[in-house]
């Protein structure tokens, strides 16, 4: 076969893959395509695409600039400048920022001097629209957006019209018109979900609104279009970009509703995922997730070693870092890190994820004219935003600050109603620690028989999730624990005692545990006089009738 016949076929081939969004499959047909003989603009537009939606930026970068020059030199300008835009867009996300400034520049010249009215104008006020957002100009973000928005209407361009009104959206969630930007939003993932964006404005969109939601406590969005980005990916098996987030958004759904051992898997797969190649800077939000699920499970070496590596790639370890410090008995350095961050939130968005652990560490330390403050100020946002989960940070914050100035009538009113909204969340870990509160303060006002309900509910939802440091909280909260005899045992007579129960003799429990049956038997002997019974079937309805298997 002739490489002319040859060439064709394989184009053909990239064509059809690209259009089925078969993004490996095209970019080998259209690799394999050009190399025997150069590719005109249109398909080298379509091997930059899917190169970059293989996770080839290197390779989508080359190929972007081939598109530049070629289509500049056919005096081709729409396309020359999308081809700009493309590179300026990813150079900047890896932080190559002056590479990326030249490239906008160029494009922007290149329509100077063709003297025409396209729409890729438009396009080119994104980036720095995109720019004064991130540095703290929602309004100038706005107004660029909007420009863009109106070029994309007099032309019709769908993708342009949707970057418009994400980034008003994003503008105006960040000038705290939450109502008009969630709508803007909404707008732009409608056009998203009917397939009408295409991939590479697709994957921006869903990621920008989903991070936008979180940032504003919107779970029920977050949770919808989080579905939505899932159901996205599956559909194109070949995605690298977007996938990794994707993981990593729905990671941190699942430990919030409860299902730790999923939220591992997830996060671990999207660490993996985003740590490439090519390596993905949102790695360090996968790393900042592990870091806390490893904290509530009680494995604060792990967790440690995953803030400080979340750190490295840009992600602040706050404010888990500092609860990590306060469960590793250091309430002075948790207060410290808390405090400085807290003084460095030049965002309200950074400031509210930061003030209910800040209130926490405050408590800790003993200074509760701050924990007030702090509490108050949270109470503030919530009310002015009237987000779900804002109410019930801010209700759990109130009740517990109110707890600790010795007011617990007033306390349990707030933490009841924090209770109900972490329950409407379906939260079981942040439901269970309002329990505990809950305990306390009734404790406070005499009910004990109460407050031992409250701390078992708490222990059984903390169990189950596999928050070990909880459960040894509520034990020592818990006068029923302290006393019970199944509290004196001993790490190795427990574990001596599951085995009893399971049916195993001395023998194999020696085996399985690498000690002597000597030992064996002493542990036994101990766990009988202990508990108080004479037989292993009385001490294995033990294990059963206290939970302890």
């Amino acid at each position: 076969m002739d490489d002319s016949i040859e060439t064709g076929t394989a184009l053909h081939r990239g064509r059809e893959a690209f259009g089925r969004r078969a993004w490996r499959q095209a970019h080998a047909e259209l690799t394999a395509a050009d190399s025997v003989e150069p590719l005109e603009p249109a398909d080298l537009e379509r091997l930059a695409i899917a190169a970059h939606l293989v996770g080839r930026d290197d390779d989508a970068a080359a190929a972007w600039a081939r598109t530049y020059q070629r289509a500049a030199a056919r005096d081709d300008p729409a396309r020359a400048v999308r081809a700009a835009f493309w590179i300026g867009m990813t150079l900047g996300q890896r932080g190559e920022l002056s590479q990326a400034g030249g490239w906008l520049a160029r494009a922007q010249h290149l329509i100077e001097e063709s003297g025409r009215d396209i729409v890729e104008a438009g396009y080119l006020l994104v980036p720095p629209a995109l720019h004064r957002l991130m540095t703290g100009d929602p309004a100038a973000a706005y107004a660029g957006f909007e420009q863009a928005g109106a070029i994309a209407d007099r032309f019709g361009d769908v993708d342009l019209a949707t970057l418009g009104r994400l980034g008003r959206g994003q503008s105006l969630v960040a000038m705290s018109e939450t109502a008009r930007g969630v709508g803007l939003l909404d707008e732009a993932m409608v056009a998203v979900v009917a397939g009408e964006a295409s991939p590479m404005i697709a994957g921006l969109v869903y990621c920008a609104v989903i991070d936008a939601c979180q940032s504003i406590f919107d779970l029920r969005r977050a949770q919808e279009w989080t579905a939505a980005l899932t159901d996205w990916c599956a559909t194109q098996p070949d995605l690298v970009p977007f996938r990794g987030q994707c993981l990593v958004y729905r990671a941190e759904l699942l430990r919030f509703h409860g299902a730790w051992r999923d939220a591992d898997v997830e996060t671990r797969r999207a660490r993996d995922w985003l740590t490439g190649p090519p390596l993905d800077p949102a790695v360090g939000e996968a790393l900042y997730q592990q870091a806390e699920l490893d904290r509530l499970r009680g494995s604060p070496g792990k967790a440690e070693r995953a803030y400080r590596e979340a750190s490295r790639f840009g992600r602040r370890p706050e404010p888990g870092i500092a609860l990590l410090r306060l469960a590793q008995g250091k309430p002075d350095a948790a207060w410290a890190t808390i405090r400085r961050a807290l003084d460095e939130a030049d965002d309200a968005m950074t400031r509210w994820r930061l003030l209910e652990p800040a209130v926490e560490v405050a408590l800790a330390v003993g200074d509760l004219a701050t924990a007030r403050a702090e509490a108050d100020e949270l109470a503030g946002i919530a009310l002015r935003w009237g987000a779900p989960l804002l109410v019930a940070m801010a209700e759990r914050a109130d009740g517990t600050v109110t707890l600790a100035e010795g007011d617990a009538r007033t306390a349990l009113a707030s933490l009841r109603r924090a209770w109900t909204h972490w329950q409407e969340l379906d939260a079981p870990y942040e439901a269970a620690r309002v329990r505990v509160q809950v305990g306390l303060a009734c404790r406070a006002l005499g009910d004990d028989d109460t407050a031992e309900l409250e701390f078992d509910a708490a222990r059984q939802v903390f169990r189950a999730l596999g928050a070990a440091p909880d459960v040894r909280r509520v034990d020592a909260l818990s006068t029923s624990v302290q006393s019970s005899p199944a509290n004196r045992l001993s790490g190795r007579e427990l574990e001596v005692l599951r085995l009893v129960a399971a049916g195993r003799t001395n023998r194999e429990i020696a085996a399985e545990l690498v000690i002597s049956e000597r030992t064996v038997d002493r542990h036994v002997s101990n766990l009988f006089v202990k508990l108080d019974v004479s037989t292993r079937s009385a001490a294995t309805a033990y294990a059963y009738e206290h939970d302890l298997l």
